[in-house]
């Protein structure tokens, strides 16, 4: 187990509270932690038969970071920092094309920050969690019920809990928001995009060590990184009309990228390659965002995806997971036994700032998948400005800005 100043270690006294926790993703683990430092009692309920590992490329500065910092995550994730490496923006063969340094993006976005996978940001949270917390994977919530004082979960095995407060942080395709709110076609709106990434068993051989590789063409971009053995990974995203995606799904992430990407070479092929011969390491699925006027209703509450899903195009998602749970946690001190009371204060605190990612999101489509060759092309010259000292300071002060 990796050695972390858990927030747990430094909870309150027992309060007899119990929070019934859907999902075990970083919004849920995060929410358990934070919760448990104050003294609740935890029950984290997973779909998924066991953990999850992998995933994309997640960044922590501002509010994540010091959320992270809070939570008492640093000692376990600073190991596994990534850090900052060489970007190189490559043609559709994998020729170079222009290179940027990791010490611009160290200068934008400051020391304060950690570059993580996914998966090890998730088992931090989990080692820490595991210590308190009933987690019970391969289980799902068949039916919520609620009163003035508990909630009442049903389990998928029969079981059934009751809770203070029940906390759907299980994912864009939440099963609490679909039972308490309605269904996902409410609220989800699709931004006509897919999105696949997946960790590499072997470094790509077709690219320098220590170097992140990205084409982006028109609608669509593929980025692979050559980290490193168990530390490479690969990252697509492709425009694809809404009545489309139905079909992108059916063929799956291996059939579906090939069909994106497969005309192009360099560290592209090798993991096309890799995915090709384990299609069930990807994480594969349609870009949209949750939109909805409320995030809670009595004691029961939606956090991280189930709630907004800033998407990919945000690169934020894991920090407002984590800035949320911390959030939360905060407000439920504050207002004592009113729960409602304290789930109006942390939304009308919270919101602002989702919405404020979300439209940063939608703006940030055409960065990933720019809609004309022209806009590649526009996009080519920021990149080589951005290297320029005084357009680099602006850079880094908007960054800044966007971070507070």
């Amino acid at each position: 187990m990796e050695a972390f100043d858990s927030a747990a270690r430094r909870q309150a006294e027992p309060s007899g509270r119990r929070a019934v926790i859907v999902g075990a993703g970083i919004a849920g683990l995060a929410a358990a932690l934070r919760l448990r430092q104050q003294g609740w009692d935890v029950v984290v309920v997973e779909r998924a038969p066991s953990r999850r590992s992998g995933g994309y490329l997640v960044n922590l500065h501002g509010p994540g970071y010091d959320a992270a910092e809070r939570l008492g995550l640093l000692p376990a994730l600073n190991p596994r920092d990534i850090g900052f490496f060489t970007s190189v923006l490559v043609h559709a063969d994998g020729r170079e094309k222009l290179r940027i340094p990791a010490a611009v993006a160290e200068a934008a976005v400051g020391d304060q920050a950690l570059s993580l996978f996914r998966g090890d940001l998730e088992s931090a949270l989990y080692d820490a969690v595991a210590e308190f917390a009933d987690i019970r994977f391969g289980t799902t919530v068949r039916a919520i019920t609620q009163t003035p004082e508990e909630v009442d979960v049903t389990l998928s095995d029969d079981t059934h809990l009751r809770a203070e407060l029940l906390v759907g942080a299980d994912g864009v395709h939440s099963r609490v928001r679909e039972l308490v709110f309605g269904a996902e076609s409410e609220y989800f709106v699709d931004l006509g995009h897919m999105v696949g990434a997946f960790p590499l068993d072997t470094p790509p051989t077709r690219m320098p060590d220590g170097v992140g590789a990205t084409f982006i063409g028109p609608g669509r971009t593929a980025a692979v990184m050559n980290l490193g053995l168990g530390r490479s990974s690969a990252f697509f995203a492709y425009r694809c009309p809404d009545a489309d995606s139905a079909t992108e799904l059916d063929l799956g992430a291996a059939s579906a990228l090939t069909r994106a990407f497969g005309d192009l070479g360099g560290g592209v092929a090798d993991a096309l390659g890799q995915l090709a011969a384990e299609p069930g390491s990807a994480y594969f699925d349609s870009v949209g965002q949750i939109v909805m006027d409320r995030w809670s209703q009595g004691r029961i509450v939606l956090l991280g995806d189930a709630a907004w899903c800033v998407t990919v195009f945000a690169g934020y998602g894991a920090a407002l997971a984590l800035d949320g749970a911390d959030r939360l946690g905060t407000a439920l001190a504050e207002h004592g036994d009113d729960i409602p009371a304290a789930l109006d204060a942390w939304e009308t605190a919270l919101r602002p700032e989702v919405d404020k990612r979300q439209a940063l999101a939608r703006r940030g489509i055409s960065r990933f998948a720019p809609p004309t060759r022209t806009h590649v092309w526009a996009g080519e010259m920021m990149l080589r400005a951005i290297q320029l000292p005084g357009i680099r300071g602006l850079v880094q002060r908007s960054i800044q800005r966007a971070n507070n």
